[in-house]
């Protein structure tokens, strides 16, 4: 029999519980000492065995998984499991460490009415209370399976969690509504899934669907790795539209909050065929035996960009198709998340590379997994024509800036980055400047990677690049999706067979640097032929991209301005910051007159000559106080200038290619 952790309870009465006190040496008082798990009282009604570690043995059976998304009006996923066991402990798992989340971020908040049976009996089971993300379950004699139900209770706003049910759609994540056999590889269990939908809709997925009938759709069996990398969208509104130039592998399934919404012009269906032919050219092979991208156009579904090695997640403005190219980073999302079909689905960093999603996930290669996958998505947004170079010129112009004034490299270097999820998922916080996050391993690494590439460029005379990296590393294999796990020296190994250089120096120069003397890695720029400047008047097409010029003050004040007047971003070290100015100020009036974003970039702009000091009035609750900025530097907006007589390796970087 298993060592239980259960111990009697006791009642710890000073001098009748041998070592629960001990005298401290520096305040003559009597102080507890810190209890071991061994004498720990648990006031719990059994034993609680130890979790299984997961085994190569595949779990004996086939768990039926029923899902029940057609209460939409409540927000409720309902779930019904049968679970073949035999008697004896038996632990059940909710997925802790989410694909695509780096992070443990399994919502077991939300789940609820978790009753087991078995043969027709209620069995109690027990919450892990080091873990509680385990039900223990003591199976009785007899037993040949047993019947798990519960509702995962969704969202009704994005305040916590996004939403993930509307009245007209459904993103069902199938790892938000399961439990599995602790003891076992997530490849090595089965699972026969199966969904009721509401009357009328359709639904995409990457799923084999053996039957859709009367809303309810049965999938063939697959394994709980790949049920769990494999989200269905559903909806009213439905569209799916083949986007393959070379067959019927790769698909948009598109559902939309109205049926306007889902329309995709011929010419817009060209660009995603474009991304498809140019994704070949570059990766020279596909990972995958079909592709579905997922896309909600919606105002109402909460926001997603998630891969998935044989799909993605992905959701945009509701007028996404009908008032096109309104937004770079919408645009540019499809591509990014495709890319991660070969960088971080099927090539994939080995300390993510897990036995079953309750193994914790290391993130020490999130630089090359985020961090080159912005970077090609950003080069493929280009070369299928879903946007014009200059937009991605322009939008580079802003990676440069935000990082060639960021004061956080003075304490942190981008590969601790690497870390900010699992401290916290996505946390925000006053000063991004100062305590850098997420943001960096995909955008500083973009520029690293661009250093790469136009390092080999220039050292080869133009003849390798890094897309002759893309395809020694992440391709072959055409049609696999097994994935394959990487080390940081074969990242470098990788990069030598295109070029040899001292490449793990190059890497861990630029991503171990710190202190006040680290600089942006904007080499990459130079070489490219061209120089981050500032202009204080932004073309049109400049304010298409750098949608935030409005109200951005952070290179000059160090501050954006909200639409209601509130001070925020306060750039650590910047005017604002020295000016003693903190969170939650508004500011009330812009040299006595009532104050707006307009006002403020007036005022900044009329005293380039210094005659003309820039006074604020500022509120905070009950506080009023007036700040006063002699600053004479003008609106400052980021742009990167030609350098004459160089090459333009960037325009060729980002150019289609012709095979």
């Amino acid at each position: 029999m298993m060592k239980s952790r259960l111990v009697l309870a006791t009642l710890l009465l000073c001098g009748t519980a041998t070592g629960a006190l001990a005298h401290s040496p520096w305040s003559g008082t009597m102080a507890p000492v810190a209890p071991t798990p061994q004498n720990t009282p648990l006031a719990l009604p059994r034993a609680i065995p130890p979790i299984p570690a997961p085994t190569q043995a595949a779990y004996p059976g086939v768990i039926r998984y029923e899902v029940d998304a057609s209460d939409v009006e409540r927000k409720i996923v309902r779930v019904r499991q049968t679970i073949p066991v035999t008697a004896g402990d038996l632990t059940l798992l909710y997925p802790k460490f989410l694909p695509g989340n780096h992070a443990a971020t399994g919502p077991i908040q939300l789940i609820s009415g978790v009753t087991v049976t078995g043969a027709g009996q209620r069995i109690e089971w027990l919450r892990d209370t080091i873990d509680p993300y385990a039900f223990h379950v003591e199976v009785p004699a007899g037993v040949s399976e047993i019947v798990v139900e519960f509702q995962w209770l969704t969202q009704p706003d994005n305040s916590t969690w996004r939403v993930v049910m509307t009245p007209e759609m459904l993103n069902l994540q199938w790892e938000k509504a399961l439990l599995y056999p602790a003891g076992y590889h997530s490849t090595g269990i089965t699972f026969q899934p199966s969904i009721k939908l509401p009357t009328g809709w359709n639904y995409g997925v990457a799923l084999d669907t053996d039957s859709f009938e009367g809303g309810v759709a049965n999938f063939k069996p697959v394994d709980l790795y790949t049920l769990i990398d494999s989200p269905l969208f559903g909806g009213a509104n439905f569209k799916r539209v083949d986007i393959d130039p070379d067959g019927s592998g790769v698909h948009l399934n598109i559902v939309g909050d109205k049926p306007d919404q889902i329309n995709p012009t011929p010419t817009q269906i060209g660009y995603y065929e474009n991304l498809i032919t140019q994704a070949d050219r570059l990766f020279g092979a596909r990972p995958y035996d079909r592709y579905e991208f997922l896309v909600a156009t919606t105002k109402h579904l909460g926001g997603i960009g998630l891969e998935h090695h044989r799909s993605s997640e992905n959701s945009v403005p509701d007028d996404f198709f009908t008032n096109w190219g309104k937004s770079l980073g919408s645009i540019g999302l499809l591509p990014h998340e495709y890319v991660h079909t070969w960088n971080g689905k099927r090539q994939r960093p080995a300390d993510e590379l897990t036995a079953n999603h309750n193994i914790p996930s290391q993130n020490t290669l999130l630089w090359v997994y985020e961090g080159q996958t912005e970077y090609w998505g950003d080069v493929l947004t280009s070369r299928s024509g879903l946007a014009p170079v200059a937009d991605i010129i322009t939008s580079f112009a802003e990676v440069a800036a935000f990082y060639d004034n960021q004061p956080g490299r003075e304490w942190r270097p981008l590969q601790d980055t690497n870390n900010h999820n699992l401290l916290g998922y996505r946390t925000s916080n006053p000063y991004a400047s100062w305590m850098r996050g997420t943001g960096d391993y995909y955008r500083e690494a973009l520029l690293i990677w661009l250093d790469a590439d136009t390092l080999i460029r220039e050292a080869t005379n133009e003849r390798k690049s890094l897309d002759d990296f893309a395809k020694g590393f992440f391709g072959g294999d055409n049609g696999s999706y097994a994935p394959r796990g990487y080390v940081f020296d074969d990242v470098v190994a990788a990069l030598n067979a295109v070029h040899p250089y001292d490449w793990a120096t190059f890497l861990r120069t630029r991503l171990d640097a710190a202190g006040p003397d680290a600089k942006a890695p904007l080499d990459g720029l130079a070489r490219s032929g061209y120089r981050l400047t500032y202009t204080d008047t932004l073309t049109e097409a400049e304010k298409k991209i750098q949608t935030g010029w409005k109200t951005d003050f952070q290179y000059s004040l160090g501050f954006t301005l909200s639409a209601t007047n509130r001070i925020s971003g306060i750039r650590w070290g910047g005017l604002a910051f020295e000016a003693d100015i903190g969170p939650g100020w508004e500011v009330i009036a812009i040299n006595d007159l009532a104050a707006n974003a307009d006002r403020l970039r007036e005022a900044v702009s009329a005293n380039k000559d210094g005659s003309a000091p820039i006074k604020l009035l500022l509120k905070r609750g009950d506080a009023f106080r007036t700040v006063q900025f002699d600053y004479a530097g003008g609106l400052r907006y980021p742009r990167l200038e030609r350098i004459e007589g160089t090459r333009d390796r960037l325009t060729e970087i980002l150019s289609p290619r012709r095979r």
